[in-house]
């Protein structure tokens, strides 16, 4: 495989980690339908950056260090389960759809950086990245590289999906629309994150 190839492979990989329905993009629907474009985007950009932070780690040695720590690894499933439960709950109950509504301002930037460190469709994605298309003793240029790769894949994901909850916010001023839509968004969270957290332990 040639080096264009293997980028055309890498890039395509984290096409689809990053696009595909996860925790992260359920989070940037709720904040588009809630708040819009504008006020969501420091939430993309944080999760681009939690990506490509947690990428970097990995591709140097967290990974392993994981491996090596099944307590850890296990006592970051707990944390994880936890705060997706919050999530899922804080979605769930968010109400009608206000212009004003402010229920979801806590989940910016800072939020979208830190919750990659706990979130499994993340490390699942760091991880296999790393074991798949990193050389052995990979310098910090090439995991570098890397990290800025999946970074821009996911902010370009995730900004997206805040598109798409910006437009389906006109449909959802009606409260028993929002409803619908507030619980099948706390279920498809979970759906879509439960199997990973609970499955094969990859972290």
């Amino acid at each position: 495989m040639t080096g264009f190839d293997l980028l055309v492979s890498y890039v395509t990989f984290c096409a689809i980690m990053a696009g595909t329905p996860g925790p992260n993009n359920m989070m940037m629907l709720a904040s588009g339908v809630r708040h819009g474009t504008r006020r969501s985007l420091p939430l993309s950009a944080g999760v681009a950056v939690g990506m490509a932070v947690l990428f970097g780690a990995t591709g140097s040695g967290l990974g392993a260090a994981f491996s090596a720590l099944p307590l850890l690894a296990l006592g970051l499933r707990f944390v994880a389960a936890a705060f997706l439960l919050w999530l899922a709950w804080k979605i769930a109950t968010a109400g009608p759809l206000r212009r004003n509504d402010d229920d979801l301002e806590i989940l910016g930037f800072g939020t979208g950086v830190a919750f990659q460190w706990i979130n499994p469709k993340a490390w699942a994605a760091a991880m296999s990245a790393a074991a798949t298309y990193l050389p052995e003793g990979a310098g910090f240029g090439t995991v570098g590289a890397g990290a800025a790769i999946m970074g821009l894949v996911a902010l370009c994901a995730t900004t997206l999906w805040v598109v798409f909850g910006t437009w389906l916010s006109r449909f959802l001023h009606e409260p028993r629309r929002a409803h619908v839509f507030n619980f099948a968004m706390a279920a498809l969270l979970l759906v879509s994150t439960l199997p990973i957290l609970f499955g094969k332990l990859t972290v």
